[in-house]
Formats: structure tokens, sequence, C-alpha cells
């Protein structure tokens, strides 16, 4: 169910697609804000025991080595009953018992309510949550995001990202101390792909900027109405 839902976004990469640049985006923010969060996130599987180099036994030697190879799947390896393979196996178990699979972190959850003023089906939005200094607005702290939405016409949505990036690099000390003026804020949408293949994005914005976290994003498990930080 996640890979059929998430198609969109690995086919746009595959296919032609008619791409609409314009400057007023065709979904609109109608509301957002930010808190601080500590939320669980999952821990990649770290690399593993390297398997040992195969004993000498009579399956190992070229022959009987080549004749394996043709071996039909689920035919079990003969260098598992071996001491070595024996003994790599009870290590990655262990190893595997003592990795965590997933860990509490500290971060921002970006909260936006978006509204389709199109007529089509929104499927992916790409937005935005950018902060800056209100003494030196010029400098802007942007956290990017990628949403699997289904979004109807005239629709409304809420959506949530979560990073663990500092919430500004900007910010000076005279900011900080007044706390009603700590930062200026906007949310913008980047980019947003319709269910029929259409597309919008932003004129002064482009997907290649984003290139490598968003194949990083594709690689993780979607479930309907997630954002992934970009």
């Amino acid at each position: 169910m996640k890979l059929l839902f998430f198609l969109p976004l690995i086919l746009f990469c595959l296919i032609p697609q008619q791409v609409t640049v314009q400057d007023t985006a065709p979904v609109n923010v109608i509301a957002h804000k930010w808190t601080r969060a500590r939320k669980t996130v999952e821990v990649p599987e770290g690399p593993g025991i390297t398997p040992p180099a195969g004993a000498m036994i009579a399956q190992n030697k070229n022959f009987a080595r080549n004749v394996r190879a043709n071996e039909p799947p689920g035919v079990r390896d003969p260098n598992a009953d071996t001491l070595d393979g024996r003994s790599a196996q009870m290590e990655k178990n262990v190893q595997d018992a003592r990795q965590p699979k997933s860990k509490q972190m500290d971060g921002i959850t970006y909260k936006v309510k978006v509204k389709n003023d199109s007529a089509n089906l929104v499927e992916v939005l790409f937005w935005e949550y950018q902060l800056s200094d209100p003494l030196t607005p010029e400098n802007v702290t942007r956290h990017q995001f990628i949403c699997g939405v289904s979004i109807g016409p005239s629709k409304e949505k809420e959506l949530e990202g979560f990073s663990t990036t500092n919430l500004s690099n900007v910010i000076s000390v005279d900011s900080l101390s007044d706390k009603t003026k700590q930062f200026q804020e906007k949310v913008i949408v980047n980019r947003v792909e319709y269910a029929d293949g259409v597309i919008w994005q932003r004129k002064d914005w482009s997907l290649k900027e984003v290139k490598a976290s968003y194949e990083r994003a594709l690689k993780e498990a979607w479930v309907p109405g997630m954002c992934k930080s970009l």
C-alpha cells in the first residue's frame, strides 16, 4: 500500500511531465506555527557482520562452488554449518539484539494549514517554513518538506513536518532579547503535483536544490499524509 500510494513521486522522475512555472501558488497557506517537540524516529540498521572467509571444506573447492552457484534458491549454504559460520551468526544475533530500532530525538514540529484553490486533486506538496531575524531580514533559515497528500478541489488540510536541525542559524543577540520579535515567519509552497500528472512549481525554486535529500526521502517508508524533511 505504501509503495502504491507514493508511486507518483517515483514516476515523475521517469516520464515527461507538464510543468507550469508561476509566482502565485494554487495552494494557499491559511495558518502556520512551530513548536519544540520530541519524537521517536527510526534508526538505520548498522552495517552488520562481515561474513568470514569460507573454511576450506569440500563445498568451497572450485568445482563444488560452481555447482552450488546454480542450485535453486532455498538450498542451505554449507558454510553456515562450519565453526566460523556459526560464530558469525551468533555474533550477528547479539548485535541485532543490542541495536536500537528507534530513539527519541529533540527537534521542531512545523505545522501548516493549506487550501487547494485549484480544480485538481493534489497528491504531492513541497513547502518550506522560513524564519528570519527582524533586524536582518535578508538572513533567512529555510526548513523544507515534502508531503504525500490527497487534497481535493477547495478542500483544506493540516500538514506537519518534523526536523532535528536548528530552528534558525542567523538570529541576532538583540532579537533574542525581545521574545515578541524573535522571528519573522513565512510559509511558501514550492511545488504542487496533481493526480493527472500536471505540476505547478514556484518560479524561483528548483527541484535540483533538494535532489540529494529528495532521493533519500524516497527510500524511506511512507504512509498517506506523511511529510518528510528535505
